[in-house]
């Protein structure tokens, strides 16, 4: 019977996913990431209770990839372009859409690549997904606000989605945040401490600020991006043969 805990636990994130996408295109983004976050816990997990129970399979291999296609590909992106259409109906409020495709890319590409065992190659679906959802979430609670103005315009949507489609499925090396991921060289457990160090003081001053907390989330997997398109740039950075 254990073996079909983790399955239930990724059911619970694609369920996530869809109500989430029900809720955003009735005009509600703002829940709708509520429950992007929770399909997040669910996809921790999952793969923790199938390594702790010894129960993985290639179905759950099948089904999380399936599941986080809805919750961090469909969604986000629908997110995006509910976020435009809702002050624009031109067709350049379509370009998000473009992310969806491109997550599938993704998922489909980490599930036949061996590379990808302590690391990524590629942005992380879920960390496109949090920069999506976090940013519509904040435009949504916070109307009349700089980054509402932006995204409401022709143009920051469209190229956002775009760099976060090409980051998807581009041959750049990307830490990952989980410690104890499997064989991985000291610079990449170095680079994961500066990392949080570096987000611990954001959020720090957000709360001090008294910022709104989605900034919290938009701004860390901001610098995750940066961090490693730094890595990326300048190669003597990054730990020979441990990409």
């Amino acid at each position: 019977m254990r073996k079909y805990i983790p399955d239930a636990i990724t059911s619970m994130n694609l369920l996530c996913g869809i109500l989430g996408v029900i809720l955003t295109l009735k005009g509600s983004p703002a829940p709708a990431f509520i429950l992007m976050l929770a399909a997040a816990v669910f996809d921790f997990f999952d793969g923790f209770a199938a390594r702790m129970l010894k129960a993985s399979s290639g179905l759950g291999k099948e089904l999380d990839s399936l599941a986080d296609m809805v919750s961090f590909g469909v969604l986000p992106s629908v997110m995006l372009f509910e976020t435009m259409f809702s002050s624009s109906k031109s067709l350049v409020c379509f370009v998000p859409l473009f992310l969806a495709i491109m997550s599938a890319f993704r998922l489909a590409k980490f599930n036949i690549d061996e590379r990808q065992h302590s690391s990524f190659i590629g942005l992380p679906t879920p960390a496109a997904a949090m920069v999506c959802g976090s940013l519509a979430y904040f435009v949504a609670t916070h109307p009349g606000s700089l980054l509402e103005s932006w995204c409401h315009g022709p143009v920051f949507i469209p190229v956002l989605s775009v760099i976060l489609a090409i980051l998807l499925v581009a041959e750049i090396p990307m830490f990952s945040m989980k410690f104890g991921t499997g064989e991985e060289g000291y610079g990449q457990k170095i680079r994961r401490i500066a990392f949080f160090c570096i987000i611990a003081c954001i959020a720090i001053t957000i709360t001090v600020m008294r910022l709104n907390w989605s900034l919290a989330i938009l701004t860390t997997f901001i610098v995750y991006i940066l961090m490693n398109l730094v890595f990326a740039v300048f190669p003597a950075t990054r730990e020979n043969g441990k990409a």
